[in-house]
């Protein structure tokens, strides 16, 4: 217990310079949170610099973008995203893209940190998560979200993955 009172967690917006471990953490978390919901040989295509790549243009985007990383003794372990919708039919005008925080520190309050630091308290706002991914679920409704009833399958890393829509 003590060694916890110690550990340095910090959420902060995400920097350029964050791009490899970021790449390196969505790589991972991707693994654990797919794993029973995409083959295993779609999620060794999972490369942590094409991560990178992706994460280089994401975190020099504008203000209407909100990205944050939570670090443990300086070491990402997590990360969030919102901004405008995405979708033609948005039922909101603000999207929560995601937040992905490793295995390893679920059910610490570091979620719900990483979720406060992109989302106002009362904001209107929608997200899409896997449909076979009851945790989030749990997660979203407990911040006041709710199914809408939308579904749709996602091409993800060449295979479908059903992903079901949230609304507050």
């Amino acid at each position: 217990m003590e060694a916890e009172l110690q550990t340095d967690i910090v959420v902060r917006p995400v920097r350029d310079v964050d791009a490899e471990a970021l790449g390196r953490v969505h790589a991972i978390c991707w693994h654990e949170t797919y794993d029973h919901l995409i083959s295993t040989a779609a999620l060794e295509k999972i490369s942590p610099r094409r991560m990178a790549e992706l994460w280089t243009h994401w975190a020099v985007q504008g203000p209407e973008f909100r990205m944050f990383a939570a670090l443990v003794d300086g070491e990402i372990v997590g990360f969030a995203g919102s901004g405008p919708a995405r979708d033609r039919d948005a039922p909101a005008v603000r999207e929560l893209y995601f937040i992905y925080l490793l295995d390893a520190w679920h059910g610490t309050g570091l979620g719900q940190r990483l979720f406060d630091a992109v989302v106002s308290r009362e904001e209107n706002l929608y997200l899409w998560v896997a449909e076979d991914n009851p945790r989030a679920h749990r997660f979203y409704v407990r911040n006041g979200f709710a199914l809408d009833g939308a579904s749709h399958v996602e091409p993800f890393l060449g295979e479908a993955l059903t992903e079901v829509r949230f609304v507050r």
